[in-house]
């Protein structure tokens, strides 16, 4: 593992280090089960210096939180954009997931943390609904392409949709041995014997 605390780093630099190190202690251990001195030995930083960046092991948090948030919820944003719909949207956008978050899992994780203090539930909510409402948008297009405007089909289709998309990703941070480009075709696989024939050779896959 990288330390942190090599003389001459710029700040920004080392922070961007610090968080990569805290993120996955806090990933594996939980918010409450992991202590500064653990990830400033991993670090090899002192504990001092933390404080000083991110003012408290909330801060730290927080500060993984914002990382992890921006970078994952950017990555769904960014790909509903490109204007694809129903399952290849799906498809592309676990592709951009999978490329985003190779060897940085840890962003996942901790945006699931049960034991995050109440304090940064509104920071938590605000990424969640982010990427909820791309996802209930996203299920919205895929309905009214099969001319179904009913809002009750809407809402179900959308919870299921939510939770099969964090499934699969969640079960690709349960197996670390898997690439990205092998959870790309697991997921083209899957969603295929589901849907059926796919439209995938347009879209710009980062792990075809």
């Amino acid at each position: 593992m990288a330390k942190a605390g090599t003389k001459g780093v710029a700040r920004a630099q080392r922070e961007r280090q610090i968080l990569d190190i805290a993120g996955r202690t806090f990933a594996e251990h939980g918010y409450a089960g992991t202590s500064l001195a653990t990830i400033a030995a991993d670090a090899g930083i002192s504990k001092p210096l933390i404080y000083n960046y991110f003012g408290s092991k909330q801060g730290l948090f927080s500060a993984c939180l914002t990382r992890a948030g921006e970078t994952i919820a950017g990555v769904i944003e960014n790909t509903a954009e490109l204007g694809h719909v129903g399952p290849e949207q799906a498809i592309l956008s676990l592709d951009r997931i999978f490329a985003a978050l190779h060897g940085h899992t840890w962003m996942w994780r901790i945006l699931r943390d049960p034991t995050m203090p109440p304090e940064l539930t509104a920071q938590h909510a605000h990424y969640q609904n982010r990427m909820h409402t791309v996802g209930a948008q996203g299920v919205a297009d895929m309905l009214r392409k099969a001319d179904n405007h009913d809002p009750l089909d809407a809402s179900a289709l959308t919870a299921a949709w939510i939770n099969v998309f964090d499934a699969l990703v969640t079960w690709w941070t349960d197996h670390p041995t898997e690439t990205p480009h092998a959870m790309t075709q697991r997921a083209a696989r899957l969603f295929t014997t589901v849907f059926g024939p796919l439209d995938l050779d347009e879209l710009p896959l980062n792990n075809r």
